[in-house]
């Protein structure tokens, strides 16, 4: 085995946060969580995340904090728990703060149906100053996207839509448990066209049962064909002790590291082949948008979403499980959803664990963004302080993953998959097993 099929099998974070959310504890709890709250400004604007955690059917490789929807009354009851806690989050701050950005994620989101979308969001409107939101982004699930849905979302201000769809390959999406045809992918994308939500996101997956790179060069090519703005390729994270449902897959038909590395290459060079522009190490997005955008400029930035332009210092969390991202913190709503909805009825954050932020913490936490987003970066004056850090990149140096030249680091291009090995040497928190985490590539 070569040193970069090594480094590809080693467990690293994703680092969509430092530090991330397993080093948080329930030391952190709601007591903190409502000081944080009040100790926003209220006149400056704060991104919002809502976490619907219920499809329709849960697919086989999912590792969201998701469930499968039996009844509508169990929907509507956590409709109505979005919208008790919206209220209630909002009576702790000090005014009504405005959103920037908001963002559905799930789970399914639209499994509210139009008419739970739009409480929530009348109840955002009340509590919140919503009167200028920048983005308004949902996540959606292709084969539940009618020309009806996609009227009401524009209505409510949906001006973006992120699509599922893994891979187009009928024998991947088999293995999987989601089978749904590339047309019904393009029909979704035009219904939302015609409502006028023109800026889409795809999302791919590689790492999955029955992929070859034969295969995922064909779901490029069909994808990039449609045109979305962005297209995010995750790596696969097998984690069957932690998700029952991916006991599902068979853990002898997914690809090795070696395979796992040629199907990430040869994403890469498709997707550029059709004049997507690489944004940090698994999006891709035409040079119009505002994440390239934001790329060229320095500005990219990563949080629970992935990489975003999203500039904002807070992020306030709304659902079970949900984060949220505060000044003085991150705090991680109850994801048993009976204990969080007990909690809300009962008028109490649902609060279950998080993480206070030291000085210590903000500056690690700027380094390793840094890298996930820019590959590169000038400790400057703090090059002292982190002399060991530098020291433990020495064998990535050598393998000619990594550049360092006095205090600056940089990924060379071969290194640049292999970021989350150079992040984690910055992280102080990383003494979990092997098993808590996906591999490198």
């Amino acid at each position: 085995m070569t040193a970069v099929e090594r480094y590809a099998a080693v467990s690293v974070p994703r680092y969509t946060s430092y530090p991330t959310a397993a080093d948080f504890d329930a030391a952190v709890g709601p007591r903190d969580h409502a000081r944080w709250l009040r100790d926003l400004d209220p006149q400056e604007p704060v991104s919002a995340y809502i976490h619907v955690p219920y499809c329709w059917r849960l697919c086989h490789y999912c590792g969201c904090h998701a469930k499968m929807a039996r009844r509508d009354d169990v929907i509507d009851a956590y409709r109505d728990r979005l919208v008790e806690e919206i209220a209630l989050v909002s009576s702790l701050c000090g005014g009504r703060i405005p959103i920037d950005r908001l963002a559905w994620g799930g789970g399914t989101p639209s499994i509210l149906g139009t008419e739970g979308l739009v409480r929530v969001v009348d109840a955002l409107a009340r509590h919140f100053d919503t009167s200028a939101i920048r983005e308004h982004s949902i996540e959606l699930d292709p084969r539940h996207v009618s020309p009806e849905l996609c009227r009401r979302l524009a209505d409510i201000g949906v001006d973006r839509a992120s699509l599922g769809v893994q891979d187009a390959d009928p024998a991947v999406q088999r293995a999987i448990g989601r089978e749904q045809p590339m047309d019904v992918v393009s029909a979704a994308m035009d219904r939302l066209r015609d409502a006028g939500i023109a800026r889409i996101n795809i999302d791919l997956i590689y790492g999955l049962p029955e992929q070859t790179e034969r295969s995922i060069v064909a779901t490029c090519h069909a994808v990039a064909a449609l045109r979305p703005d962005r297209i995010a390729c995750y790596g696969y994270a097998h984690l069957p002790h932690r998700r029952a449902n991916q006991r599902l897959i068979d853990t002898q038909r997914l690809p090795g590291p070696v395979l796992r590395i040629a199907l990430a290459e040869a994403v890469c060079g498709t997707l550029i082949g059709h004049g997507y522009g690489r944004i940090g190490i698994d999006h891709y997005a035409l040079a119009d948008d505002p994440l390239a955008q934001a790329t060229r400029a320095g500005r990219l930035h990563r949080n629970f979403q992935g990489y975003t332009d999203d500039e904002r210092r807070s992020l306030i969390g709304f659902g079970a499980s949900a984060i949220s991202q505060l000044p003085g913190g991150f705090v991680q709503n109850e994801p048993a959803i009976g204990a969080y909805a007990r909690m809300v009825t009962e008028g109490r954050l649902a609060t279950r664990r998080g993480h206070a932020l030291s000085e210590d913490d903000r500056c690690r936490a700027a380094i390793i963004e840094a890298l996930m987003c820019n590959l590169q970066i000038d400790l400057g004056s703090d090059g002292g302080r982190f002399a060991d850090e530098i020291a433990l990149l020495r064998p990535y140096v050598a393998d000619g993953l990594v550049r360092v030249a006095g205090t600056r680091i940089e990924m060379t291009e071969a290194g640049r998959p292999f970021v989350r090995l150079a992040a984690a040497v910055f992280d102080r928190y990383r003494t979990e097993s092997a098993m808590r985490f996906s591999g490198a590539v």
